[in-house]
């Protein structure tokens, strides 16, 4: 049992509930969408070099920083089959679990798990390509400590954000987050919709991370 690990690295979360707080990342190599705005096409690739990393080596690796939180990304990482494994290793050594997933996966195993993960589930929206995929079945397992991103890159985005949110009760389930597509949609703008269409219980979110430091720096 081994996963292709493409980074980890200590930093803080730059997005979600525990945004600013420290995190160990984790980042699997392999995704099976392809967002338009995707800001790691990189580590999509199956031909991308990764380290062979065991559930153990990822839980030392983990141990060794001191850092209570670990985050898994990817790429994809609900695509990893031996995830559930690694997850319970974690947490069992008294981690706080955090799984970005791009939302096209089934989580009602993980979230009946005794060592649940937090899910941080990203809902695709029109630009980016791949809204289809979009697995909503995912949102009767949510609770307050989850949370659903919408990555908006115009008003049409927004549009289809807002009519999610409604249809399924989304905030009254978990934490709801709103982010523009780096460069492509002003903050204001969402701030402006929000307030406009009187979105209680949505968060405008900045990708913090790409304001401290490079936007398009690795490792952070």
């Amino acid at each position: 049992m081994s996963f292709p690990v493409v980074e980890k690295f200590v930093s803080i979360n730059g997005e979600s509930i525990c945004a600013g707080e420290p995190a160990v990342f984790i980042r699997f190599r392999g995704c099976d969408l392809n967002c338009s705005y995707c800001d790691t096409k990189w580590a999509n690739s199956i031909s991308a070099p990764a380290e062979m990393l065991s559930a153990k080596d990822i839980s030392s690796y983990v141990e060794s920083t001191g850092i209570t939180d670990v985050t898994l990304t990817g790429g994809e990482p609900l695509l990893q089959k031996d995830i559930k494994t690694l997850i319970e290793m974690l947490v069992s050594n008294g981690h706080r679990v955090e799984i970005e997933t791009n939302g096209a996966h089934p989580i009602d195993v993980l979230a009946a798990s005794e060592c649940r993960p937090v899910f941080t589930l990203d809902y695709k929206l029109p630009s980016s390509g791949m809204e289809r995929f979009m697995l909503t079945d995912n949102y009767k397992y949510l609770d307050t400590n989850d949370a659903v991103k919408f990555v908006s890159g115009d008003i049409n985005d927004l549009e289809a954000a807002r009519a999610v949110i409604e249809r399924y009760r989304l905030t009254e389930k978990c934490k709801v987050y709103i982010s523009p597509v780096f460069g492509k949609i002003e903050p204001e703008q969402i701030v402006d919709y929000l307030i406009d269409n009187k979105m209680n219980g949505v968060r405008l979110q900045l990708q913090l991370h790409k304001y401290i430091w490079d936007p398009d720096r690795r490792g952070v």
